[in-house]
């Protein structure tokens, strides 16, 4: 028990690489097997490693409050209402509540716009957290059951299917590869292709297929985490902080000097009464600094927070307006930030390689090599290009459809026409489908050079072949195959990207 105890301690603290290491010694690591774990072994690891969540910062909303009246002006600011109720009760005079509740009236509004704004920021975790999967299908006890993700553990033996997120970092097991779509962790458009053995990340979705896979790690300890326990830790004085720091610093200095000089002239050489000089010194303390200014600032990034708010933007600490505002160069995620997140095919830019053949029939064919249901990425641009989905399938009788697979990087459809004739159409990499064509030898050139022009202008290329299967049987290797052109693929730019940058 104890040595367990040690293994899952070692495992907690990311002693032990489960990402690269066999399945056999994921499985002996995690003391656990294919047949899953049992709800008492569920429960002590949840013990250990605590459940399958992002941390979620707990802070007293009345200290954070007050915490937006701790700065230099704020400090300015209490003073002289401390002197207009303490300091200036004499000569006979009431203290002047007036300028107290005025001073702290503007103390207050100036925190509560700040305190609410920057609360419904909330914090980062919570924002992401909400990418998480919910649920998740787990076997335990020998049975499968829908479980809350948050119970997961490592060694929890989980299902993962079409339209499902990965609930926690996991090693895929024996099946067929699943399609993955990283884009919200890597920011890319296009699903990867995992095999058996190969791990997926918290926070990605299934776009194609179903297997079973081991739990590595959950919560914190996951890839998601780690990005997530990223974004909510940075908490350096930005530039905007410092500026303000800066002015509040002379306001104090100068307000310190200041008074000095008018106490002096004041009592021991005008001789002049306790309370109409400290009239005096209230003046020159509320009127030494920008009082107003504060408020004002936080307003105008109170607006601008909630703007980005409305475009989905988290913005943890609304002095970020100012600091992205001031910032020279911008790092920043090109898929889905500053564009669709949606591959398009450009017709107009369509290289046609066969005669009696238009950029129409170029979308078709490859349409027509493309999947009507369950559709990657690619599948879902080509046949969107149609005017009806229905069109890559009328007119003809599917065969034997292809899939895309790693080795030969293209799919296929053979099918039979209206008149019963049987042919095949092809789509995939370039280099695939020229290695296909009969006439190889004569366009090779052509497209490259098409290729790397579609290159420069950051288009991706994909290319489109078809032959005549005149035996009329789907194993057939079919007549010649003819390149008849290459598709530019692009992910276009958000309408609001101009304004955005």
């Amino acid at each position: 028990m104890g040595e367990t105890d040690d293994i899952m301690e070692a495992v907690r603290m990311e002693a032990v690489d489960l990402e690269t290491i066999p399945i056999e010694e994921v499985y002996e690591n995690l003391r656990c097997s294919k047949d899953g774990l049992s709800s008492e072994d569920a429960e002590k690891r949840l013990e250990i490693f605590g459940y399958n969540k992002l941390e979620e910062k707990k802070e007293s909303k009345f200290l954070k409050f007050l915490g937006f009246m701790w700065n230099p002006l704020s400090w300015v600011m209490e003073v002289a209402a401390i002197m207009a109720i303490a300091l200036a009760n004499g000569g006979g005079k009431p203290p002047d509540w007036q300028d107290f509740v005025g001073i702290i009236t503007l103390l207050v509004i100036n925190s509560t716009i700040s305190f609410i704004e920057e609360n419904n920021a909330g914090n980062a975790a919570a924002a992401l957290m909400a990418r998480l999967a919910p649920k998740a299908k787990v076997l335990r006890n020998g049975k499968w059951n829908e479980e809350d993700a948050a119970i997961l553990v490592p060694g929890d033996i989980i299902s993962i299917k079409l339209g499902d997120i990965v609930p926690a970092d996991a090693r895929l097991l024996e099946g067929d590869p699943l399609k993955i779509d990283q884009s919200a962790l890597t920011g890319e458009s296009l699903p990867v292709t995992k095999h058996p053995g190969e791990g997926v990340y918290s926070g990605s979705t299934c776009k194609q297929g179903e297997i079973e896979a081991v739990v590595i790690a959950t919560g914190v300890h996951t890839f998601f985490g780690k990005a997530a326990h990223l974004v909510d830790s940075t908490n350096q004085v930005g530039h905007f902080q410092k500026v303000l720091t800066a002015i509040g610093n002379f306001c104090i200095c100068s307000i310190a000097v200041g008074m000095i000089i008018e106490i002096i002239v004041m009592y021991p050489i005008q001789h002049r009464k306790y309370r109409p000089g400290i009239d005096n010194l209230l003046v020159l303390l509320i009127g030494g600094i920008p009082i107003a200014m504060p408020t004002v600032l936080s307003v105008t990034m109170a607006i601008g927070s909630h703007r980005l708010s409305q475009q989905g933007a988290i913005t943890k600490r609304m002095t970020a307006i100012e600091e992205m505002a001031g910032m020279d160069v911008l790092c920043s995620d090109k898929t889905g930030t500053l564009t669709l997140n949606k591959l398009t095919v450009d017709k107009n830019l369509i290289e046609i390689f066969a005669k009696g053949v238009d950029a129409d029939m170029v979308v078709l064919m490859a349409a027509r090599a493309s999947r009507v249901e369950n559709q990657d990425a690619i599948d879902a641009a080509i046949v969107g290009m149609l005017a009806d989905p229905k069109e890559a399938r009328a007119g003809i009788k599917e065969i034997h459809f292809l899939p895309f697979n790693p080795t030969d990087k293209r799919t296929a459809l053979t099918y039979l026409d209206d008149e019963n004739k049987m042919h095949r159409v092809s789509k995939g990499a370039p280099e695939q489908i020229l290695n296909l064509a009969h006439n190889k030898s004569n366009i090779e050139k052509r497209v490259h050079t098409v290729i790397d022009k579609f290159a420069e202008r950051g288009l991706r290329s994909l290319a489109v072949a078809y032959q005549e299967v005149p035996e009329g049987k789907k194993e057939s290797p079919g007549g010649p195959w003819e390149f008849i052109g290459l598709m530019p693929l692009f992910d276009p730019p958000r309408h609001d990207s101009a304004d955005t940058i």
